[in-house]
C-alpha cells in the first residue's frame, strides 16, 4: 500500500508559509509516500514567479500541478519548461509551454503518474478534457507500461464536471481530485471501479476570506457590478487536502480521507 497526499491550491504567502511549516510534519504523521500540490495561486494569488518557485522547490513535494492562473505572470511561464515536476493542464492546445502529465517515483521505487486537466464549464476556452484524458492515459501506458498508480488533478469550476471526470476515469486511474474553487467538499468516496473522488480538496491559505481574497473588494464587485482589484487575505490560515491510500499493484484506491491543518 502507498499513501498519496494531495494538497489543495496553495494561496499566496499565507499558503506558502503553511506549506513550509506543516508539510513535513504532516508527511511524517500520515506516513505519506508521495506528495502532489497545486500552486497556481502561489504568487500573490495569481500564478507563480521564479522566486516563489525556488522557495517551493525546496519543499518535499514530488509533483506540482496548476490551472488557468498559471499563465497570469509572464515571468512564470518559462518555469513550465524549466521544472520537470511542474505541470499544467494537458488540454491546453499543443504548442503551449510545459507538459500535462509526469511520472515520478516514491522513495521505494513505485512509479506514480500525475495528470493535470482543466474543465470547460465557466472557464476559458480549452480542449475537451474528457477526450484529452483518454489520450493521456494511452500515452502513459505506451511510455510507462509499468505505471498503475495515476492521480488526476481536475481543475474546474463546475462540480458536475469534476464528478463526471471521476466517473469517466473510474477504474482507469487511482484518484480524481478537484481543485480551483478553493472550497473543500465533503463528498470523498471510492467509486465502483476503485477510483477515489473528491469534488474539491480545498485551499491551502487564508480561510478568513472569500476564496482566499480579502472580503471587502469581493463584496464591492458583487454590490456595485464594477471591477475591483483583488488582494489576498492574511488571516485564518489552514492547509487542506486529501490522503489517498492505494494498492501499487493494481492502482485501485483503498481509501480517501480529507486533511485539515488549522494552526491559527
Amino acid at each position: 500500500m502507498i499513501r498519496i497526499l494531495f494538497v489543495g491550491d496553495v494561496m499566496a504567502k499565507v499558503g506558502r508559509r503553511l506549506l513550509a511549516a506543516h508539510l513535513e510534519p504532516l508527511v511524517d504523521r500520515e506516513r505519506v509516500d508521495f506528495v502532489v500540490a497545486n500552486l497556481e495561486n502561489a504568487a500573490g494569488g495569481f500564478g507563480v514567479t521564479p522566486q516563489v518557485m525556488e522557495e517551493l522547490d525546496a519543499l518535499p513535494v514530488d509533483v506540482w500541478t496548476s490551472g488557468n492562473h498559471i499563465w497570469d505572470k509572464k515571468e512564470g511561464i518559462p518555469l513550465l519548461d524549466a521544472y520537470p515536476t511542474l505541470i499544467r493542464p494537458a488540454n491546453y492546445p499543443r504548442g503551449n509551454p510545459g507538459r500535462g502529465w509526469v511520472v515520478e517515483e516514491t522513495a521505494a521505487g513505485v512509479p506514480v503518474a500525475v495528470v493535470n486537466l482543466q474543465g470547460q464549464a465557466l472557464m476559458p476556452p480549452i480542449d475537451n478534457p474528457f477526450r484529452v484524458a483518454d489520450e493521456v492515459l494511452a500515452e502513459i501506458a505506451s511510455a510507462h507500461p509499468g505505471v498503475r498508480v495515476i492521480v488526476v488533478d481536475m481543475h474546474a469550476e463546475a462540480t458536475s464536471e469534476k464528478q463526471a471526470m471521476g466517473w469517466h476515469l473510474d477504474g482507469r486511474v487511482t484518484a480524481v481530485l478537484g481543485t480551483h474553487t478553493h472550497v473543500p467538499t465533503a463528498d470523498e468516496r471510492i467509486l465502483p471501479g476503485g477510483t477515489a473522488l473528491q469534488t474539491d480538496v480545498g485551499m491551502t491559505g487564508p480561510y478568513e476570506s472569500i476564496i482566499g481574497m480579502r472580503p471587502q473588494k469581493v463584496l464591492e464587485r458583487f454590490l456595485l457590478n464594477t471591477p475591483r482589484p483583488f488582494e489576498p487575505a492574511r488571516r485564518g490560515g489552514e492547509l487542506r487536502g486529501a490522503v489517498v491510500e492505494a494498492d501499487p499493484e493494481t492502482g485501485r484506491a483503498l481509501s480517501i480521507r480529507r486533511i485539515r491543518v488549522a494552526p491559527d
